[in-house]
C-alpha cells in the first residue's frame, strides 16, 4: 500500500516537473512555425492570393465564384496565422489563443490530408515562397504541430497571466495591426523581403542553367488491356505487344520522381511577330526595362501611363524596354487605344510575370542579364 502510494506521488512529482518544460517546448515551436508562416504571407499578399485563387480553381463548382474574396482571405489568414504566434510567444491570452490555434488546426488538418491525397495544387503554399515543401509534408507537418497544441492545453491548465487583462487587449490589438500594417505596405509597395528566384542580384542566365548530369523526372507509364471481359495493367516492358487477343483500352503516366529544376525554368519572352528574344534580353551588355503586366484586363491604368513616361525618357538611348504580358492581342489593341500607351509588348507565361514581380504592373530593371531592381507601379519616377 505505501509503496503504491509512493509510486504514485512520485510518479506526480515527475509530472510536476516535466509539465512546465513540455509547455515552454510545445509554445514555442508553435509559435515559431505560426509567426514565421504568418510573416511570409503577410509581406506577400498578393502571392497568397494567387495560391488561394489555384485552389479555388482547382476546386471547381461552387468555389471558383469565391475567387472574389481570394485577397481579404489570405490578408485575414496571414494575420491571424501572426497574431496566434506572437500571442503564444509572449504568453498573450495563452489558453484561449491556443484554443483558436486548436480550432484553425482543426480546420487545416483535413484540408492538408485532402490536398495531399488528391493534390489539385502542387505546392500548399503554407510557408509562402520562403519554404516549398509538398503536399504531404504539410500534413505530416500540422499532425506534429495539432498534437503540440494539445500537449499546451493539456500543461497550461494552471498557467497564470503576467499582464492586466486591459494591456493584453493593447498587445493582441498591436499585433493586429502589425500583421494588416505589412500586408498593406508590400500590396502597395512590393514584399519586403523577396524570396522568389527574381529577386534583386540574380543572374537570369546562371539561375537557368541545368547541368549536363542533372536528374531528369521519371515517369512510369500503365498500360490498360482487356481481353475476355477482364481489364489488365500492363507496363512497357510486358505489354501484350503482338497479342490480338487484348484490346488496348487506356493509358496512364504518372511522375514517379521529380528531377532537377533550375531556380528559373519557365522564363521566356516572344515578340508580337512570334520572334522568342529572351536570349537577346537576358544577354544584352547593357540596360533593359521589363514592364510585367500579366493581365491588362486588371492592370492599373495610371501605372500604365507612368510607364510610358519612363518608355519615352530612354527611347532614344540604348536602354531597351519592353512590356511583358498574357493578354491576347486584340486586349493588347484595347488597350493601347484606351491608355495611350506607345511602348512595344511580348507575350510571357502568366504564372511567370505573377512570380516575376508582384505588381500589375511592376517594373524590373535588367543590367547585363542580373536584376538590378524592382518597382511596384505605385513607386515609378
Amino acid at each position: 500500500m505505501y509503496r503504491r502510494r509512493n509510486n504514485l506521488v512520485a510518479d506526480n512529482n515527475g509530472w510536476v516537473k516535466a509539465r512546465p518544460i513540455i509547455m515552454l517546448i510545445s509554445r514555442l515551436i508553435i509559435a515559431i512555425v505560426f509567426i514565421f508562416s504568418g510573416f511570409v504571407k503577410a509581406i506577400d499578399p498578393l502571392g497568397g492570393t494567387y495560391k488561394i485563387d489555384d485552389y479555388l480553381t482547382a476546386f471547381g463548382g461552387i468555389f471558383t465564384s469565391l475567387t472574389p474574396v481570394a485577397f481579404v482571405t489570405a490578408v485575414l489568414q496571414s494575420t491571424l496565422e501572426l497574431v496566434i504566434g506572437l500571442n503564444l510567444l509572449f504568453r498573450i491570452h495563452l489558453r484561449s489563443t491556443t484554443y483558436i490555434a486548436l480550432a484553425f488546426m482543426i480546420i487545416m488538418l483535413p484540408l492538408t490530408l485532402y490536398i495531399a491525397l488528391k493534390n489539385p495544387v502542387s505546392d500548399c503554399g503554407c510557408f509562402g515562397d520562403a519554404l516549398i515543401i509538398s503536399n504531404w509534408q504539410t500534413f505530416y507537418k500540422n499532425i506534429v504541430i495539432t498534437i503540440l497544441i494539445i500537449l499546451l492545453l493539456i500543461t497550461s491548465t494552471k498557467h497564470k497571466p503576467i499582464l492586466l487583462p486591459n494591456i493584453e487587449w493593447i498587445i493582441t490589438g498591436i499585433f493586429v495591426l502589425t500583421g494588416f500594417g505589412l500586408s498593406y505596405y508590400s500590396y502597395n509597395h512590393l514584399p519586403i523581403i523577396d524570396f522568389r528566384p527574381y529577386k534583386i542580384g540574380t543572374n537570369i542566365s546562371e539561375a537557368m542553367y541545368v547541368p549536363d548530369d542533372a536528374p531528369m523526372d521519371k515517369y512510369e507509364t500503365t498500360f490498360i488491356y482487356e481481353k475476355d471481359g477482364v481489364q489488365k495493367e500492363f507496363t512497357l516492358e510486358n505489354y501484350p505487344k503482338n497479342d490480338s487477343t487484348w484490346k488496348f483500352v487506356d493509358q496512364k503516366t504518372t511522375l514517379i520522381s521529380t528531377g532537377y529544376k533550375a531556380p528559373i525554368h519557365d522564363f521566356s519572352i516572344v515578340t508580337e511577330g512570334y520572334d522568342d528574344i529572351t536570349d537577346e534580353v537576358i544577354h544584352y551588355e547593357g540596360k533593359s526595362y521589363l514592364l510585367v503586366m500579366y493581365d491588362l484586363d486588371k492592370t492599373s491604368e495610371k501605372g500604365a501611363k507612368k510607364a510610358e513616361a519612363i518608355y519615352q525618357k530612354y527611347k532614344d538611348t540604348n536602354t531597351r524596354f519592353y512590356a511583358l504580358t498574357a493578354s491576347s492581342d486584340e486586349t493588347i489593341s484595347k488597350f493601347k487605344e484606351k491608355t495611350g500607351v506607345t511602348f512595344p509588348f511580348c507575350k510571357t507565361d502568366p504564372i511567370t510575370l505573377k512570380t516575376i514581380v508582384r505588381s500589375n504592373p511592376g517594373l524590373v530593371l535588367i543590367e547585363n542579364g542580373v536584376i538590378t531592381g524592382k518597382w511596384h507601379w505605385h513607386d515609378f519616377n
